[in-house]
């Protein structure tokens, strides 16, 4: 196996092999290069112009860190329209896993053989078989996650990466012979538009990408998982419960539902009370249209909004606030302001009601510090839930390529929340897109925590919190239990046991609920607070599922998360499925605690904490 680099200058002869239209890997750029320097850490080569690629490729706490730093030694500036991440070759491989990716659909594993997908080498190893996939836009994580995992079944040896890239991406999967290459970063010029001009003597580094192997799918993206550092809130560290009231007030908060709400959830254990969308709107709008202004509405809050955060603050806990403050509905000032909007051939951005800000800009910055941090700072909020509910597509004007414009705005966009931290350090942000769009490291590594979906009324929640175990840290998943007072108590139970897949949210119509079913609601805090530490630290050794249709979920699935001499099983059924064949995970334990609904029908969700035999 052989760490290497892919990058194309502007003008290069293309590849041959049938390859041109496929990839703009392995032309001139690459085949004209030498190797000039090489140690543990990088290697560096030269290309014929006299530019220097280094490939960087640390490796340690089991994973190796990769990166392409391009440098333009020449006087003349000079053009990339492709530069990769990670570029490896030489990988034994016949079979592959993707993480599949729609809204409220997030995470699915998708595995196909390298032959199912016409991939085996021809009979004169000649012409190369391309599997290529990404994104474009703003939103990362949608259709596929960027990440990758390849099996050798001969040998049971797995190999997965997994790329830090918030823009348009992708991943290519190459073979021509029996040895299988790979690569990926920034979508390049023929499928995200992207070109990038570095000037004489300046350089440009892609996104990073980490990889591993192991000897299970499961490892590999633990170890992947666990290579991700996120900045959490030293007030976040261990794992509080949230409330949002989103699916109480349904985008209509006001300040005395918001008291109702606060007080029902005194002494419950609930750390932080959200208020979700809505707070800034008249009556008579709706708050998707609405948002944009960032100005507190005064028929909702009469006193100001800070009454809402003190009344929150006085029943013991934080206050959230919602925010989407990347784009701008069609009923905000903001929306009209074309000179600090994004455009593509002079025509603001618009998809579906929603205009974006240049995140680039100062005067941008200017305003976003004044509607959001100020705000948020001046009445006490210590919370913040970042929405993202549309798409820029390809790119916008202002650089050398659509592309890169887009590079740099969403780079703009992740920097404010850095910026959101610096300037409020106590700060708990909340990394949300239309549910999960976002769930991808490089802003996950901002984040506290993430919205896992926006799938809160379906059977699929647990199904979606299980995949995600693959993808992004339990303790970063925010998982909603939306409490319905028409619920039946197994109901209200399949949506508690399901939040123990990761960070437990609360939402819904906690005033009006039985007092059974609230009595399982906080009993569900109470037993989350014990396994908290197996969320956050333990290894996800099983997910037992072969559910394929999540709008009508068959069978059952079992997730066993393990912690030293401690472990979580989590198990649901869904349709046509009762007693689910699970003793053989709880063989060699005792169970120490259990929460939910006997498994003897379906839909029903139960969870054990697991203590081994005579620890």
């Amino acid at each position: 196996m052989e760490y290497t680099v892919q990058w194309r200058l502007k003008g290069d002869e293309y590849a041959g092999s049938f390859g041109n239209g496929f990839t703009l890997a392995n032309g001139e750029s690459v085949t004209g290069m030498k190797k000039i320097y090489e140690n543990d850490d990088e290697t560096v080569f030269e290309g014929k112009n006299g530019h220097t690629v280094t490939c960087l490729h640390k490796t340690e706490n089991g994973v190796t860190v990769l990166k392409t730093v391009f440098e333009n030694k020449t006087d003349t500036a000079t053009e990339l329209e492709l530069l990769s991440s990670f570029a490896i070759n030489g990988i034994k491989a016949d079979r592959i896993h993707r993480a599949t990716s729609f809204w409220s659909a997030e995470g699915k594993l998708l595995s196909q053989d390298l032959a199912e997908l016409n991939m085996e080498p021809s009979w004169a190893k000649h012409g190369l078989r391309i599997e290529k996939f990404g994104q474009i836009g703003s939103m990362p994580v949608r259709k596929w996650f960027p990440f990758l995992v390849l099996e050798d079944t001969e040998n049971n040896v797995f190999s997965g990466v997994q790329l830090y890239c918030p823009s348009s991406w992708q991943i290519e999967i190459i073979t021509k012979d029996k040895s299988v290459s790979i690569n990926g970063g920034l979508a390049d010029r023929d499928f995200g538009q992207w070109t990038k001009r570095v000037a004489e003597h300046k350089s440009f580094t892609s996104p990073k990408a980490v990889f591993a192997t192991g000897k299970s799918l499961l490892e590999v993206c633990d170890k992947l998982v666990k290579a991700q550092c996120p900045d959490i809130a030293k007030i976040d560290t261990d794992l509080p419960v949230i409330f949002n009231e989103y699916c109480f007030s349904w985008g209509n908060p006001t300040l005395e539902n918001i008291k109702k709400a606060a007080e029902k959830l005194k002494g419950s254990g609930v750390r932080y009370f959200v208020i979700d969308s809505g707070w800034y709107k008249a009556p008579t709008a709706d708050w998707f249209s609405a948002s944009g202004d960032w100005i507190p509405e005064k028929s909702l809050f009469p006193n100001g909004i800070k009454e809402a955060a003190d009344v929150i603050r006085s029943n013991g806990m934080i206050p959230g606030l919602w925010y989407e403050f990347e784009t701008l509905g069609k009923d905000s000032k903001g929306y009209y302001d074309t000179e600090n909007l994004l455009c593509r051939d002079l025509y603001p951005v618009t998809v579906g009601g929603r205009r974006f800000w240049d995140m680039r800009k100062e005067a941008v910055t200017k305003f976003l510090d004044e509607r959001v941090i100020s705000l948020l700072k001046e009445n006490g909020f210590g919370y913040i839930k970042v929405d993202y509910n549309e798409n820029i597509g390809a790119g916008a004007d202002g650089s050398e390529s659509y592309g890169e414009s887009l590079r740099q705005t969403v780079e703009a966009s992740r920097d404010y929340f850095v910026r959101m931290k610096k300037l409020m350090p106590d700060l708990v942000i909340e990394n949300c897109s239309s549910g999960g769009h976002r769930l991808e490291p490089s802003f996950m590594e901002v984040s506290s925590m993430a919205s896992f979906s926006d799938a809160h009324e379906t059977a699929s929640i647990p199904l979606i919190a299980a995949n995600l175990h693959r993808l992004i840290r339990p303790e970063q998943s925010q998982i909603w239990a939306v409490l319905r007072k028409d619920a039946d108590i197994h109901r209200i139970n399949f949506l508690l046991t399901s939040g123990f897949l990761g960070r437990l949210c609360l939402s819904g119509e906690i005033n009006e609920l039985e007092k059974e079913k609230w009595n399982r609601a906080l009993k569900s805090i109470k037993f989350y607070g014990k396994i908290k530490h197996i969320i956050r630290d333990g290894f996800t050794s099983v997910i037992r599922s072969d559910v394929i249709d999540y709008s009508a979920p068959t069978g059952y699935q079992a997730v066993l998360r393990t912690l030293s001499d401690s472990a979580l099983l989590i198990v649901h059924t869904f349709k046509n499925t009762a007693n689910p064949p699970i003793d053989d995970l709880l063989e060699g334990y005792v169970v120490d605690d259990e929460f939910g609904s006997p498994l003897d029908s379906e839909f029903r969700g139960k969870a054990f904490l697991l203590r081994k035999m005579n620890t």
